[in-house]
C-alpha cells in the first residue's frame, strides 16, 4: 500500500504488487486522484509497520469525548472524507438531468414542473443567470470516481 497525493493536496492509498507496477502504471497515466481525476502523482513518505511481536497492552484511560468532532480542525483527510460524504448524500438523493440542469431549475421554480432534488450541469453564465434570478443553486463538482462504478 502507497500513500499516494496529487498537486491538489488531496491523499489517498494505492494498492501495486509491487514498485515496479506503481511506477509502469503511473507512467502509463493509469494513477490518478479519486477527488479530481489529476495524474500528477506522487508518493509520500510512510513509516513502515515493524512487527516486533506482541506488546503488553496498556491500561485505557478514560478521557471525555468531544460531543461533536469539528472536520476543520481533525485535518484534510477528514475534510476531504466530509466531502466525499456529502456528495455521494446528494447524488444518492437526487436526479442527474444533465445538460438540462438551468432549464429544469427554473421549471421548477416557476412552478411549471414537480419540485424535487437535481443535479447536473450549467455553465458559469448560466449559474449566474440562476442566481440572478433568485433561483437557489450550488456547484458541486464531483469527483470522476463517482460518476462511474468503483472498481
Amino acid at each position: 500500500m502507497l500513500n499516494l497525493q496529487c498537486p491538489q493536496e488531496h491523499v489517498f492509498e494505492g494498492w501495486f504488487a509491487n514498485e515496479d507496477a506503481f511506477q509502469d502504471q503511473l507512467q502509463s497515466g493509469l494513477v490518478e486522484c479519486p477527488m479530481c481525476g489529476d495524474t500528477q502523482v506522487t508518493k509520500m513518505l510512510s513509516a513502515p509497520r515493524l512487527n516486533l511481536g506482541a506488546a503488553e497492552p496498556r491500561p485505557q484511560q478514560s478521557q471525555p469525548q468531544p460531543a461533536r468532532q469539528d472536520v476543520m480542525a481533525a485535518g484534510p483527510a477528514a475534510l476531504q472524507a466530509a466531502w466525499l460524504k456529502m456528495v455521494r448524500h446528494v447524488m444518492a438523493h437526487t436526479e442527474d438531468v444533465g445538460e438540462r440542469f438551468a432549464d429544469e431549475a427554473r421549471r421548477m421554480h416557476y412552478g411549471e414542473a414537480e419540485e424535487r432534488g437535481i443535479r447536473g450541469q450549467a455553465t458559469r453564465e448560466e449559474t449566474q443567470a440562476l442566481l440572478e434570478e433568485g433561483i437557489g443553486v450550488l456547484p458541486l463538482p464531483i469527483p470522476k470516481a463517482l460518476k462511474g462504478p468503483v472498481q
